[in-house]
């Protein structure tokens, strides 16, 4: 595993003794920093992107935590062996974070009295519930998992102004995803039917059609190779995994 010194922005591997991390949760967009990229910082520093990375490193900072987890530069993508260990492995590595921040890079400027009326019930609370529910990162796959792995949860705007911990937005991030508050405070997914956990992520989209199926293996605690090309059989051999591990045949409506 890959982590980034959130001080000096250097990537150093580690294979044991991995130490606290902040992880970070967004959605991807242009000029998004890679692995490669960040061998040489200065070339990386012009890209989109950074700015991103550099604002989860300055958080991890002030919160006292010393690396920080990008999925944009903290695998080399170059390598498919690599890719398919780091995607059966994500799940884990967000669930076992210090803490997870998610960026909605797509929510503008919220002020402290909005934020208020949000949490109160005061005037501004339905405009404020509209700006976030309409983030980008409610609709990703990918986001499923980052929302409901870690422990500790901590949503930011655009300018990095906290938003709320999930804790704190559990009765909205319910509403708004589905996803019962008891999964959302970390109860054993295995508890859910796979159909019910399959209705989580129904209505999320994937770049990659492959990824569809792959971004939910850490959902139903499975591991499988990654075979980018094999279109919809992805799904067929997820759900395959998933009946080795269970009788649980609701999958089927699926």
């Amino acid at each position: 595993m890959r982590l980034i010194d959130a001080k000096t922005l250097v990537v150093k591997e580690f294979s044991t003794d991995i130490p606290p991390y902040a992880i970070l949760s967004h959605t991807w967009g242009d000029g998004e920093v890679s692995f490669q990229h960040m061998q040489d910082l200065e070339v990386a520093s012009k890209l989109q992107g950074f700015r991103k990375i550099r604002g989860c490193a300055d958080l991890a900072i002030a919160n006292g935590h010393e690396w920080i987890w990008v999925d944009t530069c903290c695998i080399d993508k170059t390598s498919s062996a690599e890719l398919s260990e780091a995607i059966n492995s994500m799940f884990a590595w967000y669930r076992d974070s210090a803490v997870c921040y998610v960026y909605l890079a797509d929510v503008p400027g919220i002020t402290d009295a909005m934020l208020c009326d949000f949490y109160t019930g005061g005037p501004k609370k339905l405009y404020v519930r509209h700006l976030i529910a309409c983030s980008r990162w409610f609709t990703r796959g990918w986001t499923l998992q980052e929302l409901v792995a870690p422990c500790d949860v901590e949503f930011f705007t655009a300018e990095w102004k906290s938003l709320g911990t999930k804790d704190a937005m559990e009765a909205f991030l319910s509403e708004k995803t589905g996803i019962p508050s008891a999964a959302l405070a970390g109860g054993l997914l295995s508890e859910y039917s796979a159909a019910e956990k399959m209705s989580w992520a129904s209505q999320r989209v994937t770049t990659r059609e492959e990824d569809a199926a792959y971004c939910l293996l850490g959902i139903f605690d499975v591991h499988m190779p990654l075979l980018y090309g094999e279109s919809t059989s992805a799904f067929v051999r997820l759900q395959e995994e998933i009946l080795k591990r269970t009788e649980d045949l609701s999958l089927l409506v699926w």
